[in-house]
């Protein structure tokens, strides 16, 4: 650990995108603790420690677990990148309805034009959300200093620009940076509310609130859930494929061996993330318009992120998220097309049955993963419900939390891996060609 650390500084290139990546993600949580204007802090922080001394999950702390403890502070980036991604949900859903926006984005130059409309798309849910917060905000006695109105359109306009300027950031880190840039905003926040986490657990320890034991199996628990997290994150079917020589140009080819690799969640931490940004959606609307809308009450209490029919709508979005980003990223039918224009085969597979045998090892792969990564996502805080913990450590403890912790983690050192790997044969090359000369 220690030598791939001191490999990793020596490299210009990791050096320049480490220091990228810090400095913008520096940022993004200093922006997550800059108010709104119009805004009493003092009387929201009481409100809030109010909520999250109660054992119940409050939807308020179910939007501070993603945008890393944003919203309760009534922050500029107090919606985080959550828009962001229930556009990118909505637009990959109509593109299966709508076939123009479907070959819109197979089209190299549409790419383009699909961001764009993600972009505006991130605008109208961030007006619509600021809209509701700031009714959420009416709600709460003496939180507000200035007159409603001056204070719903400065607030829809600093909460706007607020997510839009954080998916530029998380862009920027895309492009200059490590990688995963929306991915790793979201890291951020839920590892910056952990020390906050761990300090209210030993304060309940100490004060006899929380018992010990019950605090040393939800540690257990935690490096179990993380074990699992790796184990399926890392598993993968092979499935092999030959191919003959060929003639290329002037140039021949001989016969070889290879294989296409089948991750057991070739997905991710994506299904996680965008079944939980799907979910927040209707909940935040539901909980802050409850007050003045009696079934938007019943309904937001319906919902809540505890109760069985969250659960169940949780666990078939990530399964359902799950088949449709593999199909997205691995078409069996794009995946059999170029194995045969480059003369392979599969053994035992006839050319005519590839597409159908693909889809088959696909699908029974991503259906276990699925299962599993839902599992894991609710278990823990099944678990969790029964030790009256409060709703701020639960939701960091929970299987949410470290799947998207450990899955964006193990993406990033994939990501630093291969640059590592590009110049240590750019190294040999440059080498080679020394030697020559």
């Amino acid at each position: 650990m220690a030598n791939s650390l001191v490999e990793m500084m020596r490299i210009q290139e990791l050096r320049r995108k480490g220091l990228i990546t810090f400095l913008l993600l520096f940022v993004s949580r200093l922006g997550a603790v800059i108010p709104i204007p119009g805004i009493d802090v003092q009387v929201l922080q009481q409100y809030f420690l109010s909520q999250s001394n109660s054992n119940s999950f409050g939807f308020t702390e179910y939007l501070n677990f993603f945008s890393g403890g944003a919203f309760s502070n009534f922050s500029l980036f107090m919606l985080g990148v959550m828009p962001y991604i229930s556009t990118q949900i909505i637009l990959q859903l109509l593109m299966i309805v709508v076939p123009s926006l479907r070959k819109l984005a197979q089209d190299p130059h549409g790419s383009k034009k699909i961001q764009q409309y993600t972009r505006y798309g991130t605008i109208v849910v961030c007006l619509i959300q600021s809209y509701v917060i700031t009714i959420y905000a009416n709600s709460i006695p003496g939180s507000m200093t200035m007159s409603r109105l001056p204070f719903t359109l400065i607030a829809m306009l600093s909460v706007t620009a607020g997510s839009m300027f954080l998916v530029w950031i998380g862009n920027k880190i895309t492009q200059f940076g490590i990688g995963n840039g929306i991915s790793l905003l979201i890291f951020a926040g839920i590892v910056a509310r952990i020390p906050s986490a761990l300090v209210t657990l030993f304060q309940g320890v100490q004060d006899g609130s929380f018992n010990p034991i019950s605090l040393l199996v939800v540690l257990a628990m935690f490096i179990i859930v993380i074990a699992l997290v790796v184990y399926e994150q890392q598993g993968e079917r092979k499935v092999p494929v030959n191919y003959a020589k060929r003639v290329v140009g002037r140039r021949m080819y001989g016969a070889q061996s290879t294989y296409i690799p089948v991750k057991l969640n070739p997905s991710g931490v994506i299904p996680v993330i965008f079944a939980s940004a799907l979910m927040s959606f209707p909940l935040q609307i539901a909980s802050s318009l409850g007050a003045e809308v009696s079934w938007l009450a019943a309904f937001a209490n319906w919902l809540n992120p505890q109760g069985i029919p969250y659960i169940i709508i949780y666990t078939l979005l990530i399964i359902g998220f799950a088949f449709f980003y593999t199909q997205v990223t691995m078409n069996p039918v794009e995946m059999a097309k170029q194995i045969r224009e480059n003369g392979g085969s599969v053994p035992g597979v006839r050319s005519e049955k590839l597409e159908e045998y693909l889809t088959k090892v696909i699908n029974r792969i991503i259906l276990p993963g699925s299962i599993f990564l839902a599992f894991i996502a609710l278990i823990p805080t099944l678990v969790q419900k029964f030790f009256s913990f409060p709703s701020s450590v639960a939701m960091l403890f929970g299987g949410t939390s470290l799947i998207i912790m450990v899955g964006v983690d193990l993406d990033t050192m994939k990501q630093v891996e291969g640059v590592m790997k590009m110049h240590h044969q750019t190294g040999i090359f440059s080498q080679s060609k020394a030697r020559k000369k």
